[in-house]
């Protein structure tokens, strides 16, 4: 009847969608440090491979309106980057809430702009593959370069590795701390650690003949008696490190260390490592390191920093406290 008063129907309080976390073949241990920190077991997924290589993922329990997270590091061999694009396309059809591609390493992302005719732009092709597989959000770390964040129309948080890195430097409490950046390419990253340590900052310049090989190398600061830190996002054969440490030392330098994201560490790392003046190498465990590491390299774990960055993720909070590197310490 038109005039009668109508009670308002009882308001339902929006539930969270339950959230579960999923690891790819290439990143089991460290899904399952996050899913211990997290408070959760790992999800049952099946990945199975038939006799010729070929991939099949297979969600073994129902993730029908649930938060999905995937975690797989996109390195080498290229079956992990495959396997991803497959859970995740298997996540859309199982009728996934929403898909999170959790990627402590993205792989391709050297291949970030046309420096040269006729070349791929690696990072572009792969941002393309996850999102139209069904990725809603993309969690990642220490991009090569960082602007590879516009190549995706979905979300992307990118996190950053100083918030592991500047308390283990922290703890080293080095005399004459100097803070160097591998190419000139990483001078913004670096130029913010140093600043966050009221520390100098010095330039290792390089020029490569090709790919993994560099034809020359200078230093653009003073490094006499300086305790020099190396930080970089990718140690690929450690040819650069290795080159640059000597040179440091050569230049006065008392002591050279290195601190780097992703132990990528291919094709003659482990020797170059062993046989260079560095005091240590110290890296993240977004890649699971291969047998038979030199005593120098030192991982450190970040399955705390993912698992909050999950959490946020899904409880829709900011993840603007895991970023610690532009607060100087004299705040």
């Amino acid at each position: 009847m038109c005039g009668e008063a109508i009670s308002s129907p009882h308001i339902q309080p929006v539930m969270q969608p339950s959230l579960k976390i999923f690891s790819g073949t290439g990143s089991q241990h460290l899904t399952q440090q996050i899913c211990e920190r997290y408070g959760c077991e790992p999800g049952r997924i099946k990945i199975q491979r038939f006799s010729d290589g070929e991939i099949q993922t297979t969600f073994e329990e129902s993730i029908r309106g649930s938060m999905v997270f995937l975690v797989q590091s996109t390195c080498a061999p290229a079956d992990n980057l495959m396997e991803l694009l497959l859970m995740i396309d298997a996540a859309r059809r199982a009728s996934a809430y929403k898909i999170v591609a959790v990627l402590p390493y993205y792989g391709y992302s050297r291949q970030d702009r046309k420096d040269k005719p006729r070349v791929a732009i690696g990072s572009k092709l792969v941002a393309n593959m996850l999102t139209a597989a069904g990725a809603d959000r993309v969690i990642t770390m220490d991009l090569h370069a960082p602007q590879i964040q516009g190549y995706f129309d979905i979300p992307v948080d990118h996190l950053d590795s100083s918030a592991v890195f500047i308390p283990y430097i922290q703890q080293l409490k080095l005399e004459n701390l100097t803070f160097a950046a591998p190419d000139v390419g990483a001078t913004n990253r670096i130029r913010e650690i140093a600043s966050y340590f009221n520390a100098e900052m010095v330039i290792c310049d390089k020029h490569r003949k090709r790919a993994n090989e560099i034809a020359s190398m200078v230093v653009i600061g003073d490094v006499t008696n300086k305790d020099i830190v190396i930080i970089d996002d990718i140690a690929d054969t450690a040819g650069t490190l290795a080159k640059a440490a000597g040179l440091l030392k050569e230049k006065g330098a008392r002591s050279v260390r290195a601190l780097v994201t992703h132990p990528v560490l291919s094709g003659k790392a482990y020797e170059n490592i062993a046989g260079s003046v560095l005091e240590e190498l110290v890296v993240c465990d977004t890649i699971p390191l291969k047998p038979g590491a030199p005593e120098k390299v030192k991982v450190l774990n970040i399955a705390d920093l993912f698992a909050v960055a999950i959490r946020n993720a899904h409880e829709n909070k900011s993840i603007n406290n895991l970023f610690i590197h532009s607060q100087r310490r004299d705040k």
